[in-house]
């Protein structure tokens, strides 16, 4: 009975080694995924094509990581301005949606470094007399929600307009709604691109985008870090940079 209960609990303790091996050893919500969220709403980082599939640069960095890590990309939309919260809460492995760094987020969530970088700039339409941030001084803005350009408006005007997205700001921006709207420069320069009436001004500096992973995935988070690390060093992620935007964000700005 005795030699039983050993070989029971070596053969318990072997299934357990293998189970964590397969992933690498990372807790995730789902055994050999990483399922990631993505805003769904913010091109070219992250929309859905006329297939409904999910498509941008956002989802194809977090493809590009699970690959390295060995497991099955699965990506879901889910609104930004819940993102962070929903990282926090668990619900899922990480948030690959063009979070900013801020002070604030870094008290719910950590970071990976960063996988790209940006900055906050004003559209306006072109026949506006804005053209830089003191002129935004009593002028109605709008937003996406909960995104760090809100944060942005506010040091100019309060009257500030939230949108669950950049792209429908924009677009109300381009109708003739609002005086500007502030948002990514790339995200701007997209929306000309497909007719919205609408110009870029002044840029309102520089920004570090990352990915958010839950306080507690410690190992996760290294093994981001160390997926980044390679796909930059390969070349990799400035080859989907080019594709989906058309130019290289992966490099820190001189």
């Amino acid at each position: 009975m005795s030699m039983l209960v050993v070989v029971f609990s070596m053969f318990v303790l072997a299934a357990c080694g293998s189970s964590e091996s397969s992933d690498g050893g990372l807790e995730l919500k789902n055994d050999g995924e990483f399922n990631y969220i993505v805003s769904g709403e913010f091109p070219p980082f992250s929309s859905v094509d006329s297939n409904g599939e999910l498509t941008g640069f956002d989802v194809a960095v977090g493809k590009a990581i699970a690959d390295e890590l060995g497991l099955k990309a699965v990506p879901e939309k889910f609104k930004f301005h819940g993102a962070v919260s929903a990282i926090k809460a668990d619900r899922f492995d990480a948030a690959v949606a063009s979070h900013t760094i801020t002070e604030d987020r870094k008290q719910a969530v950590n970071f990976s470094e960063p996988y790209y970088y940006s900055g906050p700039v004003i559209f306006t339409r072109p026949d506006s007399d804005i053209k830089t941030k003191e002129d935004l001084k009593g002028k109605e803005v709008a937003v996406s929600k909960g995104s760090t350009y809100e944060k942005s408006a506010q040091d100019f005007t309060d009257q500030i307009k939230n949108y669950d997205s950049d792209a429908t700001a924009l677009r109300a921006l381009s109708e003739g709604k609002h005086d500007a709207v502030i948002t990514d420069a790339i995200t701007g320069k997209q929306a000309i691109e497909k007719g919205f009436k609408i110009v870029e001004q002044e840029q309102l500096g520089t920004s570090e985008q990352a990915i958010a992973v839950k306080k507690e995935d410690k190992e996760l988070l290294k093994a981001i870090n160390k997926a980044l690390k390679k796909l930059k060093d390969n070349g990799e992620l400035e080859k989907i940079s080019k594709e989906y935007i058309g130019a290289d964000i992966t490099k820190k700005p001189e």
